[in-house]
């Protein structure tokens, strides 16, 4: 007699889940429940004694928040103890993709979380209590993963704050985050999740996360100095901008704008229409964090494309028909995200490879750009205010456009004898 028992307890677990998602805990009844799980309302009563006592039994039994924790460790790490995926080799990429499987399971459960969450205040002090046990574990599990995930990764930083109360201040922001995506419209906080992401991040980075002082990283930044600068030949990257001018406009533009002006896949995510200064003298964009103004080079790699008026960005710009104002739309006509971003870059690159072997990654873009400035004769102050860089941070760049300046000047003695 116990299994049929426990089936229909299930039943009423899970009828009420589905109803407290679609409706709310407090529009749904107990009737409603009875009959989605196909049963009468005194079995309802005799298993749980009122609806009260059937959402505690939904918090702790179906364990909604301890789920997401898991689902976060699943989806985010795939395994804690395998290797991290190429690019994702560093805190910063490790929090954001956190980051962005949270929310993309909230995304999945938007209805529970704003009935649990919304409603909370109207539950008796047990069912509350159970609320918080669900959130607990949650954290705790996301607290075990990002500890392990840091060990895994191996970068040298040192913590001030244990993990469960980092998981616990990126859990609430990122709930917070969730539930007013998920209850208004036409707000004016953020302008789409990497547009709340990036800054989160960077803001945890500064904060949250100290790097060793052996990395010699400056507050103000959020990026590791890199141990060595993979910056691309020249023929790599005509043969990337080739593909892109072949692919459409807005991917030659694009890439363009990467190589171009040097910008990272965030800052140029970030950027908006109104960002682009230009005259038949001068091209600008002015980049919102850290703030500053870079131009966008017309000779790329020895090679020149177009002119102020008349280039890969301006063609862009000047072919849209629509209202958006970011700079670069994703196929739905909204701003490009991060991940849209690298799957167009990867798409432009399949069938490239580096020196070293490797496929070519958009961050080394940036790195190609800062090298041939230098080769080209820049200062080390302009540059630093044109990167929103410190010295210590460009250290790497130098070390790698002396080599290159070193090979060059070689390979000319060779000829001249």
């Amino acid at each position: 007699m116990s299994a049929p028992r426990n089936t229909t307890r299930q039943r009423l677990i899970d009828a009420a889940l589905a109803l407290f998602a679609t409706q709310g805990v407090t529009e749904t009844t107990t009737k409603q429940i009875a009959e989605s799980a196909e049963v009468n309302e005194v079995t309802l009563f005799r298993h749980f004694g009122n609806k009260q006592g059937l959402l505690l039994a939904v918090i702790e039994e179906a364990a909604v928040f301890t789920h997401l924790g898991q689902r976060l460790v699943q989806q985010t790490g795939q395994s804690l103890t395998g290797q991290p995926n190429a690019g994702q080799s560093s805190i910063e990429q490790t929090l954001k993709n956190y980051a962005i499987a949270t929310l993309q399971v909230l995304d999945t459960v938007p209805e529970v979380v704003r009935s649990v969450i919304g409603e909370a205040g109207q539950y008796p002090l047990e069912n509350r209590q159970a609320l918080g046990q669900g959130f607990t574990q949650a954290n705790r599990q996301v607290a075990e993963y990002l500890t392990a995930r840091f060990a895994a990764l191996g970068d040298r930083v040192q913590p001030p704050l244990p993990t469960e109360k980092l998981a616990a201040l990126l859990n609430s922001l990122l709930l917070g985050y969730a539930v007013i995506e998920s209850t208004s419209e036409f707000h004016q906080l953020w302008r789409d999740r990497d547009d709340f992401l990036d800054p989160l991040v960077t803001l945890f980075m500064r904060g949250a996360i100290a790097p060793d002082p052996g990395d010699r990283v400056q507050p103000s930044q959020s990026q590791h100095i890199p141990e060595s600068v993979a910056d691309l030949p020249a023929a790599l990257v005509h043969t990337i901008l080739q593909h892109a001018k072949k692919s459409g406009l807005q991917d030659y533009a694009m890439m363009y704008v990467m190589f171009g002006a040097g910008l990272s896949p965030s800052e140029l995510i970030r950027l908006d229409r109104s960002h682009h200064i230009n005259d038949a003298h001068q091209q600008i964009l002015q980049i919102t964090f850290p703030p500053r103004q870079v131009p966008i080079n017309q000779w790329i790699m020895g090679r020149r494309y177009g002119s102020y008026l008349r280039n890969p960005l301006t063609q862009w710009l000047k072919s849209r028909k629509d209202s958006q104002t970011a700079m670069f739309l994703n196929e739905a006509g909204l701003p490009l995200r991060d991940f849209e971003l690298r799957q167009r870059w990867q798409a432009l690159t399949a069938d490239q490879l580096t020196p070293t072997g490797q496929p070519p990654a958009p961050e080394q873009a940036q790195q190609t750009w800062c090298v041939e400035i230098l080769m080209r004769g820049i200062e080390l102050e302009n540059l630093m205010i044109l990167t929103g860089w410190d010295a210590a941070m460009l250290q790497p760049y130098i070390r790698r456009a002396k080599e290159k300046a070193a090979l060059e000047q070689a390979m000319q003695l060779d000829h001249k004898a």
